[in-house]
């Protein structure tokens, strides 16, 4: 970082609040609002009526594209790209009733190149590792936690306190339901719905919730529907349309409503051939 509030190329077209920090070399677009103390790294660039929270950083050749809102305590890596009408470190607005947890939430963190799509949410308190995509019109809800190289496709939701390994694909449409375990190198086919309340919603409130797990480099097809609690277990396969009552266990291969075993997977289909 170098320079006040007088660094960074066409400052004259954007709105700056005092202390910010914005790198001579950075440019801002017209229109484009930087928060007070907001940080611009070097060589970053704003674009038109893109809005900078108060407080907020974005690392060095980060691209800021056009009505992005990236709300105060954000913070970006370096050649992180958001999308135009992407909106991060948005706060929860909860129901009384809600089992969300309520505590104070951290800043949202994007680690170095994660890409964040056009019209994405993107929540306070979540994180999100290096080299990550999501997709267009996807939501990333408060406390989740996305590993490297992992990608949420478009229009999916990702519920609070998930916690979503290394090299997960998560397909178009997807929902995964809050306190969700995915593991490495999961595959989730479009339109996969999963579920973590068997009340639907008849309990104390602040009650347990129980989201699926799906272990390592699981696969499961479009249209699948997971219940509360099931564990989808280690390169085991999900057809597409099962209906999972029950827990999969490792390499098992399941079809069917309600689903079930049909084969296992073979030693030439698990992940370790195909990297």
């Amino acid at each position: 970082m170098s320079g006040e509030s007088e660094g960074g190329r066409a400052m004259s077209a954007a709105e700056v609040g005092p202390g910010a920090v914005i790198a001579a070399d950075a440019l801002l677009a017209r229109g484009a609002v930087i928060g007070a103390g907001a940080m611009i790294g070097a060589g970053a660039s704003i674009g038109a009526g893109a809005m900078i929270g108060a407080g907020a950083s974005i690392g060095a050749g980060a691209v800021i594209g056009v009505n992005a809102v990236l709300h105060g305590a954000t913070e970006l890596g370096e050649r992180c790209v958001i999308e135009a009408g992407a909106v991060l470190g948005k706060r929860p607005r909860l129901r009384a009733a809600s089992s969300a947890p309520r505590e104070e939430l951290g800043p949202l963190v994007l680690e170095a190149g994660v890409t964040v799509c056009c019209g994405a949410v993107v929540y306070a308190g979540a994180h999100i590792a290096a080299g990550t995509i999501l997709g267009d019109q996807c939501q990333v809800r408060e406390r989740t936690v996305i590993g490297p190289e992992s990608v949420v496709g478009r229009a999916s939701s990702i519920d609070f306190s998930t916690r979503i390994g290394t090299r997960v694909l998560i397909q178009t449409a997807v929902y995964v339901t809050g306190g969700s375990i995915v593991e490495d190198d999961v595959f989730i086919g479009p339109g996969v719905l999963s579920t973590n309340d068997n009340t639907m919603g008849r309990h104390r409130r602040g009650g347990p919730l129980s989201g699926p797990t799906f272990r390592r480099a699981c696969r499961v097809g479009a249209g699948a529907v997971l219940v509360p609690g099931v564990v989808i277990g280690e390169e085991a396969f999900v057809a597409a349309g099962a209906l999972v009552t029950g827990d999969v266990g490792e390499r098992e291969v399941v079809m069917g409503i309600p689903a079930r075993v049909v084969r296992r997977v073979s030693d030439e289909d698990l992940i370790e051939r195909w990297r």
